[in-house]
């Protein structure tokens, strides 16, 4: 029975980066992220024509686009008042692209959320929930060893992360936009440096809450 602890726990330690990047992602992602960055000093304007106001409301209909699983928005329905396509055949396909990889990371966020609730009724009942804890404890170090390397890749050179990100992610070169597409023009790669490191600080930030109050209920125990 202690050797089934132990997987347990180290599959909390596995899986716990993940869980946090996710949940920080789906907190993040949001138009109230979207109004701060379009508002905030320094940010570049559109020099294509844009107003914030634009960006503000295209931009948060193209996130409720990524989120929406029942399909009731489609991106070929977004049209200026001249009645053309505010996207191209080429940056929708990379927006499908990325809401199949966007709810399919959900789901797993989902699943493993089930399993964490799985595994501490499981420890609670058995009194062992320090192997729960410890799972916890070892999970809040690994993720702050990966956030350490996510920021010192973003502080040596944000674009090749961010090229490696699509790489990994996407086929070919199917990412890869004009400045004048308006993908480019909603969410410029200043948005993406800023929402990457944004998306690290409140990962770190609940890892070290996992790692300091995992220890303390851990001690109590």
């Amino acid at each position: 029975m202690r050797t089934i602890y132990k997987i347990a726990s180290w599959l909390i330690t596995i899986t716990l980066p993940f869980f946090l990047i996710m949940f920080s992602i789906r907190v993040l992602f949001t138009p109230l992220f979207l109004s701060f960055e379009y508002n905030f000093p320094g940010f570049p304007k559109d020099s294509y024509g844009f107003s914030t106001e634009e960006r503000m409301h295209w931009g948060s209909e193209s996130m409720s686009y990524l989120f929406d699983r029942n399909n009731s928005s489609s991106l070929t329905n977004l049209k200026f008042e001249d009645g053309t396509n505010i996207y191209n055949d080429r940056e929708i396909s990379h927006m499908v692209d990325v809401k199949i990889l966007l709810l399919q990371s959900l789901n797993i966020f989902y699943l493993i959320l089930v399993i964490y609730l799985v595994l501490f009724v499981f420890f609670f009942k058995k009194g062992s929930l320090k192997f729960f804890l410890q799972g916890i404890i070892n999970g809040g170090w690994f993720t702050i060893g990966l956030i350490g390397l996510i920021i010192a890749g973003i502080a040596i050179s944000f674009d090749q992360l961010f090229t490696l990100f699509h790489k990994l992610f996407f086929t070919g070169d199917t990412w890869l936009f004009n400045y004048s597409d308006t993908l480019i023009r909603l969410f410029p790669m200043r948005l993406w440096q800023d929402a990457f490191i944004m998306m690290g600080a409140i990962t770190l930030i609940i890892a070290i809450i996992c790692v300091i109050y995992g220890k303390k209920l851990k001690s109590s125990l």
